[in-house]
């Protein structure tokens, strides 16, 4: 995808895409640690990819023609705190990269 996608446009595709049984999630090793330092379940971080909202415009990646999104919202397990990951999806390969999250009060 050569150009990134408005917010809104971003937040719909990504809820298909992450809805799609054939999505290919990946986490980074940092977001692997992340996850468990902060004690965020992998089944939050589906929930938020699926009904989650991106509020700001994309950053370029380094992969080229790839955008990095900041998606955040409340999940089932959070106690009504918002989670916000950073994220890198292929909308063509249909695959999500999860590069960080954190629960956006101590951010």
């Amino acid at each position: 995808m050569a150009k990134s996608l408005s917010p809104a446009k971003a937040t719909e595709e990504l809820h298909k895409l992450a809805s799609d049984p054939l999505c290919n999630l990946s986490k980074s090793p940092h977001a692997e640690d992340r996850l468990e330092e902060r004690t965020i379940l992998t089944g939050d971080l589906l929930y938020l990819l699926r009904n989650g909202f991106i509020y700001e415009l994309a950053e370029a990646s380094t992969r080229k023609g790839l955008w990095k999104y900041k998606i955040g919202g409340v999940t089932p397990n959070s106690n009504r705190r918002t989670i916000t990951a950073i994220i890198i999806p292929d909308f063509k390969t249909k695959h999500i990269k999860i590069v960080t999250c954190y629960w956006k009060d101590e951010h």
